[in-house]
């Protein structure tokens, strides 16, 4: 049950999250409606972004915005293996973050769709903490939708939705819908950079 007395923090998993936007929808997400959505009036503890950066991309704007929005922006280089491979992703320092804060909390709001952080969620529970999944049904892991205090969907209405024509500027946003128990499907992961500075 949601109530604003609830201390709150929000941990979001921003490469996972882009892809998604990205590829189901063409469109990227509105930062501001997703905050709206996942404290719902409740006392932000706080709200963390975590994104990997790539060498031949700026991110600059994009940082910008998030912290415009006031997220705290944590951020990593995709690092290149020998093999060609890359590494790059926020998973243990999510975990570590989400246990540190754990005590200060009587929610988290995880914004992803990886499964592997199902252990970390049921260990939260285990502490207390009611744990509520913000994420695109299609591509979170039916395990952690199950783990979840809450399970709540991603939808068009978070998004800032392309114009039709291609060469056209503007954007459009939506109401935020609120975290409600919802969504079915399986699980994507890819990581890479965020190549764009829009929210």
């Amino acid at each position: 049950m949601v109530s604003r007395f609830q201390r709150v923090a929000m941990l979001v998993d921003v490469q996972n999250m882009f892809y998604s936007a990205k590829y189901q929808y063409r469109a990227k997400l509105n930062f501001t409606k997703l905050l709206e959505a996942a404290v719902q009036g409740r006392q932000l503890v706080r709200a963390i972004a975590y994104i990997v950066q790539t060498p031949d991309i700026d991110q600059t704007n994009f940082i910008n915005m998030l912290q415009q929005t006031g997220f705290e922006v944590k951020s990593k280089v995709l690092r290149l293996r020998p093999d060609g491979t890359a590494k790059g992703d926020w998973d243990m320092g999510m975990a570590i973050d989400a246990i540190s804060i754990a005590d200060r909390l009587d929610a988290l709001v995880l914004v992803s769709g990886d499964g592997d952080f199902v252990d970390l969620v049921n260990m939260l529970k285990g502490r207390g903490v009611r744990v509520e999944v913000l994420s695109f049904p299609s591509s979170t892991a039916e395990e952690l939708k199950q783990a979840a205090t809450v399970f709540a969907p991603i939808g068009p209405d978070m998004l800032l939705t392309p114009p039709l024509h291609p060469t056209a500027s503007s954007v459009n946003g939506a109401v935020a819908r609120p975290l409600s128990p919802a969504g079915a499907g399986g699980e994507a992961r890819e990581v890479a950079g965020v190549g764009e500075s829009g929210g």
